[in-house]
């Protein structure tokens, strides 16, 4: 049997070619250098920006640098696993995560892999992680208010559904507290037309600190409609730095669908700090701070994808509350000053007042909403409530200051002195015990129409309680009403006048035996 060597030739070549067509080598790549949650990658001349790589082990890896010669890529897993010469492969698809019903009540990583020993998850849906925020044409004002529970939040710096709202201040001063309140405050419209759906991305936090947190969510029935995102201290700096964009994403997906969510980023300077390792890592240029130049656009373009969607679009919204810690109270500094510029106001902490024990911290001076009124109901904007809280408390501070001389003060200076001092206990509030919007509303009207003048200051926290629990008792129609008309009317306020004056008739608190 004779063989001809050109037909064999013929055959092998074709082979190859097919061989060649089917693997694409513009697809393929290999890696060349490895270490600390980057790789560089030689081939893969087809690959996007922003495209998710498949690396031996099931590795996952997101491009990062688009190079003459070659690419940088994150390694989004254990980047020991993985080796020189190792063959790389590209998806042909942009870095996405799976989202839907099912994460609910969940811990999960940045790529949507359950971390809670529970069963793995199931959707049939992925949304992009990283995505162009929908337009102005796309959106409507800000205008319904996502009650914190915290009454000095909710009245002085009210929060709408929609907006992104920071809180800032040095480590231990309360910043999560006040995310966990709000978070915890959803339940009472978990079931209603008013549910908010929560997204909480823990960023660079401790292990110990990110169980605490679902252990708290856990005890007080908020896992239902939570999902939580762990990028751990621990983790490398690819998925902190990914982990904001995921959270945005599995809460986008409920926000398309004509829902109300709300991510906390816990906490953002921890991002920036991964994003500023890789950047250097891959050689882009350092610029202030040794931040690249585009970390700015890092929080900018997560930030704006927070809104209040059009009706045409089905009316949802993501409220935003990114979580940024200082150093000393320097909020000029480079990332706060990035992200207070980028956020439509800021909830500021204080240390001092932390420590001399006004909690939550928050000071009234430079904290602001730039949505204000329009994200509170007319009876917690009423000029008898909430209108004049802020002036007022700023006020009662100089005069604390002044009164601190020795200055011997007149009548309506006293007066106005310990009014203010009656406030400020008002406005303190135990850790996870946010209070119903109507609740607030009664206790600031009391508080400001001097019903609690006669208290002495250390018994005011436990005379509000009393009054929550005689009004629960003994005007739960009044409170039923406030709640559907969302107003103070003259005949409500006249009502609720009639059952202070009861109150203070059967109250022992501020009585001489």
């Amino acid at each position: 049997m004779k063989f001809n060597l050109d037909e064999i030739t013929s055959v092998i070549q074709q082979e190859i070619s097919q061989y060649e067509n089917q693997l694409d080598v513009t697809q393929v790549g290999k890696v060349i250098e490895v270490g600390d949650g980057i790789a560089r990658i030689y081939g893969l001349r087809g690959a996007m920006a922003g495209e998710m790589l498949a690396f031996p082990n099931g590795i996952f890896g997101q491009v990062f640098n688009l190079e003459e010669e070659m690419i940088g890529a994150v390694v989004l897993g254990d980047y020991k696993q993985i080796k020189e010469g190792d063959v790389v492969r590209s998806t042909g698809e942009l870095l996405s995560v799976p989202v839907g019903e099912g994460l609910l009540g969940r811990v999960v990583n940045p790529l949507g892999e359950a971390i809670d020993g529970g069963p793995a998850i199931v959707t049939s849906q992925r949304r992009k992680v990283d995505i162009i925020a929908p337009g102005i044409a796309d959106r409507q004002p800000v205008k319904e208010p996502l009650q914190t529970g915290v009454k000095c939040i909710d009245a002085m710096i009210p929060i709408g559904r929609g907006q992104r709202e920071l809180i800032i201040g040095d480590r231990k001063t309360g910043k999560t507290a006040i995310a966990l309140d709000t978070i915890i405050n959803q339940k009472r419209f978990w079931g209603t037309p008013d549910a908010v759906i929560c997204v909480y991305v823990a960023v660079g936090l401790k292990e110990s600190t990110v169980a605490g947190v679902v252990d708290t969510l856990k005890r007080h029935g908020a896992m239902d409609y939570t999902i939580v995102v762990v990028a751990g201290a621990s983790d490398p700096a690819p998925l902190q730095y990914i982990a904001p964009y995921a959270g945005t994403a599995m809460a986008e997906y409920f926000m398309w669908q004509g829902k109300a969510t709300l991510c906390v980023y816990d906490d953002l300077s921890k991002q920036a700090q991964a994003y500023r390792q890789l950047s250097l890592l891959l050689r882009r240029p350092p610029g202030r701070e040794a931040y690249p130049g585009d970390v700015f656009y890092l929080h900018s373009r997560l930030l704006e994808r927070s809104c209040k969607l059009s009706k045409e679009h089905g009316g949802g919204s993501l409220t935003a509350l990114p979580i940024i810690e200082t150093q000393e109270g320097e909020v000029s500094a480079y990332i706060p000053t990035n992200v207070i510029s980028i956020t439509d106001g800021q909830i500021y902490l204080e240390p001092d007042l932390f420590m001399s024990g006004v909690r939550p911290a928050v000071n009234v001076g430079i904290s602001v909403s730039r949505v204000g009124g329009s994200a509170q109901i007319k009876a917690m904007k009423n000029k008898k409530v909430a209108a004049s809280l802020r002036l007022d408390l700023a006020a009662y501070r100089d005069l604390e200051a002044f009164a601190q001389l020795g200055t011997e003060l007149d009548g309506p200076t006293q007066r106005q002195l310990d009014r203010g001092a009656r406030m400020v206990e008002l406005l303190k509030q135990p850790q996870y015990q946010p209070m119903d919007v109507v609740d607030q509303v009664i206790v600031i009207y009391a508080g400001a129409q001097g019903f609690a003048d006669a208290i002495p200051v250390p018994q005011v926290q436990a005379w509000e309680k009393e009054l929550t629990e005689y009004f629960t008792n003994s005007a739960a129609d009044l409170k039923k009403e406030i709640a559907a008309k969302k107003d103070l009317t003259p005949e409500i306020e006249a009502k609720i006048v009639e059952v202070l004056k009861k109150f203070q008739n059967v109250t022992t608190l501020g009585k001489k035996k």
